[in-house]
């Protein structure tokens, strides 16, 4: 693990890199008032196991705990001051691409919560920049909520992997709108759609018109269980979706089982297993 900056404008921004060389490159983008190295903490550290196979892991860190996302209603100081996280991910890239061997065509971006409305920002803004994307607890906003690029980007097809509690305490299932209270602490509101639905989306922006396959997934806990829903159709690259059931605002991984406030932490499954299987190997 080292720690590594790169300048954006006059900007010093930072990250921490665990692993040596690529080709792959993943980009970990942390939840609200978190930082890098909190989220990899937070996450048991999972994402390492990534490194551990031979790719680079980089976790980055936001502006003062957060991500300027794309949600219109967004007032934190990430977006309020209008950092350019965009030209911090290019100059990431750009960086270890130079020094550590990384193939710009196998970038992958992976975000929790209000890290995860920066991945679709740049799914939908700089899609070239990234081979694959994972969501973990973070729902798309619908579409006055959402700020398009201007000019829009063409849709470019991409797997994305969703992964999703429906016990979530902070980002719901079922989307809506934000309670009052969660729009004041976590500095954020606007309307988001479900989680099914936001799955339809990007099922749609990747070109599937065909109806998804569920399953469900032998279960490893008493207190979660995990289905997953893939969009496939023809050799277009597919949208998965794992609904946690009875799993919080969290990211699965083995450890502990629940956190305070937040909801459970499932270990049916393993956060970098399924990034690894499900948009890494595609």
């Amino acid at each position: 693990m080292t720690e590594h900056s790169v300048h954006v404008g006059d900007r010093k921004r930072t990250f921490t890199l665990v692993g040596d060389a690529g080709p792959d490159l993943v980009l970990i983008f942390h939840g609200s008032t978190q930082t890098g190295a909190g989220h990899r903490k937070f996450t048991g550290r999972a994402f390492d196991r990534l490194a551990e196979k031979g790719a680079l892991v980089a976790y980055l860190d936001g502006h003062r705990h957060n991500w300027n996302d794309a949600r219109r209603e967004s007032f934190f100081p990430a977006r309020t001051e209008n950092i350019d996280d965009v030209g911090f991910v290019r100059a990431v890239i750009a960086q270890l691409v130079a020094g550590h061997g990384v193939d710009r065509r196998r970038v992958f971006a992976v975000g929790y919560s209000n890290g995860g409305q920066m991945v679709m920002r740049l799914i939908h803004e700089v899609p070239e920049l990234i081979a694959g994307a994972a969501v973990f607890a973070a729902t798309m906003p619908v579409p006055e909520s959402f700020l398009l690029p201007s000019p829009a980007v063409g849709p470019v097809p991409m797997p994305v992997l969703l992964v999703h509690g429906t016990a979530d305490p902070v980002v719901p299932y079922q989307g809506g709108t934000m309670q009052r209270w969660k729009q004041k602490f976590f500095k954020v509101g606007g309307t988001a759609l479900s989680m099914p639905a936001t799955a339809r989306y990007f099922a749609a922006h990747n070109g599937i018109e065909t109806e998804p396959v569920t399953t469900r997934l032998p279960a490893r806990s008493t207190t979660t269980s995990v289905e997953r829903t893939e969009f496939r159709e023809g050799e277009r690259p597919h949208v998965v979706l794992y609904t946690v059931h009875g799993g919080g605002h969290t990211v699965p991984h083995p450890g502990k089982a629940s956190r305070f406030f937040i909801g459970r932490t499932s270990a049916d499954v393993n956060a970098a297993e399924l990034v690894a299987t499900e948009i890494m190997d595609r």
